[in-house]
């Protein structure tokens, strides 16, 4: 991949700037680089849990200096999504953290339990069993069933614990329905944030630590991909994966160093 082609970089959150509370090197640093050279860029997380706004202090936290409109969550994409297939005022159940909620709300959603028309399932620590029951009864009553991202594992700073597709794979397997997933590697996230770049897939690139998701989700929507093996795939994944990414950096510090070499 050539990285003097990318005017537009798609960055994901957890396990590229960092893991858990523990910032990655070279995140700070990523953004003065694309600021720099006007290089546009979104941040592009299919963590449901938190609003924009909260990411936004948690970045702070790191260096990194962002606002809400340069931030597309899972749940954004999964909200603006559901509006263009339901009205305001339409009953929704979610299994979810305050992120998801929130932008539901936002979007004129109103919360519900088994009498729902859709069931919405994204990354929730505090789920419960009685969650699960209602959502299950809501989907076997009829509700459509949209997930918000299908990770399995999210990175903390020394571990790898159950994310978001643990708990869709509950749902599933309670109601034999696999759900409509918006975050990625689905085209829906990917094209909105397209659209609110304005920018052309040949001159666009994720940057993200998942083959599964941030990776296969760059490459179905045609654009360019980098990994970094600061999260979750292995470079012995990345090898024996089809097609491969087009850059593999061990750290941001390495695509840092590489992006400036082909910038001259």
């Amino acid at each position: 991949m050539e990285l003097a082609r990318v005017h537009a970089l798609l960055i994901d959150l957890d396990g590229v700037l960092y893991r858990g509370q523990a910032p990655l090197p070279g995140a700070s640093e990523l953004f003065d680089f694309l600021r720099e050279r006007d290089i546009d860029y979104l941040l592009v997380t299919n963590n449901s849990t938190l609003t924009r706004e909260a990411f936004v202090e948690r970045l702070a936290g790191f260096d990194i200096q962002v606002t809400p409109d340069e931030i597309m969550t899972s749940a954004v994409a999964t909200a603006a999504y559901l509006r263009t297939l339901a009205p305001e005022g339409t009953k929704v159940n979610v299994v979810g953290e305050s992120g998801l909620v929130h932008e539901l709300e936002r979007f004129g959603f109103v919360m519900a339990g088994r009498d729902a028309e859709y069931v919405v399932a994204g990354w929730d620590k505090t789920v419960t069993y009685e969650k699960l029951r209602v959502a299950t009864l809501a989907v076997r009553d009829g509700a459509t069933f949209v997930g918000t991202n299908p990770d399995k594992t999210y990175p903390m700073e020394n571990d790898i614990i159950p994310g978001a597709g643990s708990i869709l794979a509950a749902l599933v397997a309670a109601t034999d329905v696999e759900p409509i997933i918006v975050g990625k590697p689905e085209p829906i996230i990917i094209q909105r944030c397209l659209d609110l770049t304005g920018s052309a897939p040949a001159e666009t690139a994720i940057l993200g630590d998942r083959l599964d998701t941030d990776i296969l989700g760059g490459q179905r929507a045609g654009i360019g991909t980098i990994l970094v093996l600061t999260g979750i795939s292995t470079r012995d994944e990345a090898e024996v994966w089809t097609p491969r990414p087009g850059l593999v950096v061990s750290d941001l510090t390495d695509l840092l160093q590489r992006w400036d070499a082909a910038l001259g």
